[in-house]
């Protein structure tokens, strides 16, 4: 089952004894943090958990997918997020 946001600041919030709105102010203050180190190409890990970090995308050719026409896509920056040993452990294997 998924969770928004709203679910997942109510449950963390029952398992560490905080209120509500500290769990959320710390999870704006997480995401400013990842936010902030994405945008200066800066690597962020939390080891075990996950890492973050900017990554380049070189130039290429697409296509219109409503005309076919062949179109220019620019050099640009995106996001990968890898997840850590202890979240795959989460995750399990396949049985």
């Amino acid at each position: 089952m998924a969770k928004n946001r709203s679910e997942l600041v109510a449950e963390v919030a029952e398992k560490s004894g905080l209120t509500q709105k500290q769990v959320s102010d710390v999870l704006d203050g997480v995401f400013e943090v990842f936010s902030s180190a994405v945008a200066n190409g800066e690597k962020l890990t939390v080891p075990g958990w996950l890492s973050v970090e900017r990554t380049e995308r070189a130039a290429r050719k697409g296509r219109n997918p409503q005309t076919g026409e062949e179109i220019e896509i620019k050099a640009g920056y995106s996001v990968k997020i890898s997840a850590g040993s202890k979240l795959k452990a989460a995750a399990g294997s396949p049985n």
